[in-house]
């Protein structure tokens, strides 16, 4: 088998595995609907990270306000379904959009700035955006938010299947971005800026395609979210929401997609585990952050990413080398 085959179906194969046998497990009741509850907001949480890490690390800028994007294109989504009557797989595929176009928008004179500055814009925006959604009584319905009822609010194991489908599904389209030759220059800007621009590669538009991109993932984490929880307010846009999402991508590894994705389910199962401990369990993600940036600042998994096809090849070697032994024997 050559590599560009290999390399296309190991993965496919995994992920097929990953959605299809935890989805046959639940309808069985090997699961109980409460673990496919965690599993599932896992996933909506793993989405939430890629968002994050898409902008953190991937194009090096620090945002603090995605959970604004992600609560955009929930509101956007029961709106387009509740009030315009549109089904749901168009609505969000539109509520992504808008979200996008609010990346869009709020780009174009945050990205000017980086470090600090960046961060604090974003947070500012992040604000504004909870603001506002909480003063639109007429199509948010203000702070106490909107109820929205559907299939995968009703019914686990389509939840669960649904969710675990669109994560995988944007964790190889975003991988085969990030390998393309648009993606590899999203990746030198990050690295340094200057180089980048001194061999004629367009800083600002480039960090603007990777803004937009994980405006437009926040906003498909957001319809997943409502659609599954059932209900969204305003807070859900706040600082502390943004903050835990970007938690997940520290301790994943910054520019780790497999790894953020990772971190994700585990502080999800973690939370709920936890729950017992009422509120003390917010002390929980502080105190794993600090550990983290004192013994492994880069994360669980750094820079790197999970290979499938490097389990797979590793685990074919040990089996020959193996075999080879026993034959000599």
């Amino acid at each position: 088998m050559n590599d560009r085959r290999k390399n296309t179906l190991i993965p496919g194969i995994f992920a097929l595995a990953l959605v299809v046998i935890p989805s046959v497990l639940i309808r069985l009741g090997l699961i109980d609907p409460y673990t496919a509850q965690i599993l599932t907001m896992g996933g909506v949480n793993a989405i939430l990270a890629i968002s994050v890490n898409t902008i953190t690390g991937i194009t090096g800028q620090l945002s603090l306000g995605q959970a604004g994007f992600m609560a955009i294109g929930a509101y956007s989504c029961i709106s387009f379904t509740l009030d315009l009557g549109l089904p749901i797989p168009v609505s969000v595929i539109l509520a992504a959009l808008v979200s996008a176009l609010f990346g869009l928008i709020i780009g174009f004179p945050t990205l000017k700035l980086t470090g600090d500055y960046l961060a604090i814009v974003t947070l500012g925006f992040g604000e504004i955006i909870r603001v506002i959604l909480t003063n639109l009584r007429f199509l948010t319905g203000g702070a106490n938010g909107r109820r929205f009822t559907t299939a995968l609010t009703l019914n686990g194991n389509l939840a669960f299947f649904t969710v675990t489908t669109s994560l995988a599904l944007i964790l190889i389209l975003l991988q085969n971005f990030l390998r393309s030759s648009y993606g590899r220059a999203i990746l030198a800007v990050r690295e340094d800026e200057v180089a980048a621009n001194s061999n004629g590669i367009g800083v600002f538009r480039y960090k603007m395609a990777g803004f937009v991109i994980a405006s437009f993932i926040a906003g498909i984490g957001g319809c997943l979210y409502v659609m599954v929880i059932g209900f969204v307010k305003p807070a859900d846009a706040s600082f502390n929401h943004s903050i835990d999402y970007l938690i997940f991508v520290v301790l994943g590894g910054m520019g780790s997609m497999t790894g953020a994705v990772l971190a994700a389910y585990i502080l999800t199962a973690l939370q709920e585990f936890l729950r017992f401990l009422q509120d003390y369990r917010l002390l929980i993600y502080p105190l794993i952050l600090i550990f983290v940036m004192l013994f492994r600042p880069q994360g669980l998994l750094g820079m790197k990413e999970l290979s499938f096809v490097r389990l797979v090849s590793r685990f074919a070697a040990f089996i020959r080398s193996k075999t080879a032994k026993g034959g000599q024997a």
